[in-house]
């Protein structure tokens, strides 16, 4: 397994590789870690993140974004430019083959597990039929009590300065 974290005390990128997979996760700049390790697995399957703890993880193509957006960049511009030469078959013919490319990289591409809460991406794992697909209802509902805890953190910090100065 191959854990990619923000640290939750640094805020700072780590990569794990815990060996054994139950072992302690920490952070390489700071003294933070955990070490729920075989709490969040089941079997050989993980059930919770191994940075929070979350049990909402979704199962994600192991393919880097940028790349992806380089590539649909990439078939845009080069298909603008056939048609801009009045060859359409051309630039038909690069979006076709774009999406041949687009078509096995989904299918040959291996899948790995992300964190609602976190956004820490589990790597290398065993995956079942458990892990699911990317929920937007879930997505929004970390997202929400994120801000609601952001916005009563920033509302306890304007109220200690206000005490200090009185």
């Amino acid at each position: 397994m191959q854990i990619i974290f923000q640290c939750p005390v640094c805020e700072q990128r780590n990569l794990q590789r815990p060996e054994p997979v139950t072992a302690p996760v920490a952070c390489e700049h700071c003294d933070w870690s955990r070490d729920q390790g075989a709490a969040d697995f089941e079997g050989d399957f993980c059930r919770r993140c191994r940075i929070c703890g979350c049990d909402d993880l979704w199962r994600q193509k192991d393919f880097p974004p940028a790349l992806g957006l380089a590539c649909a960049g990439a078939g845009i511009v080069l298909s603008s430019i056939f048609w801009s030469r009045h060859e359409p078959n051309w630039a038909l013919g690069v979006l076709m083959a774009f999406a041949l490319v687009d078509l096995l990289l989904y299918t040959f591409m291996d899948d790995m597990l992300v964190c609602y809460r976190c956004r820490a991406r589990h790597r290398r794992t065993a995956l079942d039929k458990g892990h699911v697909d990317f929920d937007l209802e879930v997505s929004e509902r970390y997202i929400q009590m994120k801000k609601r805890q952001d916005e009563a953190e920033r509302k306890s910090n304007a109220g200690n300065t206000l005490q200090k100065t009185e």
